[in-house]
């Protein structure tokens, strides 16, 4: 047998794929999986693609729940999971995918999700340098926004380098439908959503502070997309060059050697969301734009995956000693 591990929050997209990633994994198994309306229900009339994990009922979220596993995914709503997280006894493991715990400044959580400020914790990015180390040594890791990975991967390792200016960086990013979660709205049905793009939360989104917190970006505009797909992120990344600079040495600098899960694409071939769909990976492509020379990086990722549960593994993994790679994969699923 291996870790033990439950899924606060099991019945929204984001637990849901951790749970479907678990069921997978040589060394962790699933002993909980709590939801607040539906708990009591069958796991199954939840998520039906789940076969392997038909013995599970949902349990009322709470820390009873929770605390005889050695591991615990929080995956609910933004500013829900500091309190949980406070209640479970020292020595259980916790990587939350929601937002109580990314940010550094008190202020931007605030002016981003208001309530009370909790804390910093370790924040899941294993490719940041250094972060990879930290992760392993912690027992409280923040997993990152979905738009904030797609972004960060594209945009630090240029501004470390000296290639990009922070004080100048857009970002045009297109999701899919599940990053909005599983509650009913009007506005994501499906009459309203297919066949049109459409802009939220313009100049105003709550990633924004993460983005600039992890990725060194001082004045960032962003502007995310809601496509009509389920899942997925494209992110257009663009700056304006901090000093002359060839593509050549923008794709060098985003070539992270040794990392599993991040690609750098082929010169002219760009990222795709469906060669990401199902998987942990990031695909990264670059060039010079001819006419302003602004750096433009475009990013692709699952939000399910490397943007929240998939990513989410990948810390846990670290955490528990085990392999990076276990129960995950670099390879999308088509068509």
């Amino acid at each position: 047998m291996g870790a033990r591990a439950a899924v606060a929050g099991a019945s929204g997209y984001a637990g849901g794929e951790v749970l479907r990633l678990l069921a997978g994994h040589p060394d962790i198994e699933v002993v909980a999986a709590t939801a607040h309306s539906q708990a009591g229900a069958p796991l199954l009339s939840v998520h039906p693609h789940l076969g392997s994990l038909g013995g599970l009922i949902l349990a009322a979220t709470g820390p009873a729940a929770l605390a005889d596993a050695d591991l615990v995914f929080l995956a609910l709503p933004h500013g829900e999971s500091a309190a949980l997280a406070a209640q479970l006894p020292a020595g259980v493991k916790i990587v939350d995918l929601g937002a109580d715990h990314r940010l550094h400044s008190a202020a931007a959580w605030t002016d981003h999700y208001g309530g009370p400020h909790a804390g910093a914790w370790t924040y899941g990015l294993p490719e940041l340098p250094g972060q990879r180390a930290a992760i392993a040594a912690a027992e409280r890791v923040a997993n990152t926004g979905c738009y904030a990975v797609a972004t960060i991967l594209a945009l630090a390792p240029l501004i470390a380098a000296g290639l990009a200016d922070p004080e100048d960086v857009v970002v045009v990013a297109a999701s899919g439908t599940s990053g909005a979660g599983r509650n009913v709205k009007p506005h994501l049905l499906a009459s309203e959503v297919m066949g049109s793009l459409t802009a939220y939360k313009v100049g105003a989104h709550q990633h924004t502070p993460e983005i600039k917190q992890a990725s060194g970006a001082r004045t960032l505009s962003m502007t995310p997309v809601l496509a009509p797909m389920p899942r997925g992120i494209l992110a257009t990344v663009t700056a304006r060059p901090a000093r002359t600079a060839t593509s050549h040495e923008v794709r060098a600098a985003l070539g992270y050697p040794r990392e599993p899960f991040v690609r750098l694409l082929p010169e002219g071939v760009w990222p795709t969301t469906a060669a990401t769909l199902g998987s942990n990976a990031a695909q990264l492509q670059a060039t010079i734009d001819r006419d302003s020379g602004r750096i433009i990086v475009v990013s692709a990722i699952d939000n399910l995956g490397k943007g929240a549960a998939g990513q989410a593994v990948q810390c846990a993994n670290l955490m528990l000693g085990l392999p990076e790679t276990a129960g995950l994969t670099p390879n999308g699923t088509r068509p």
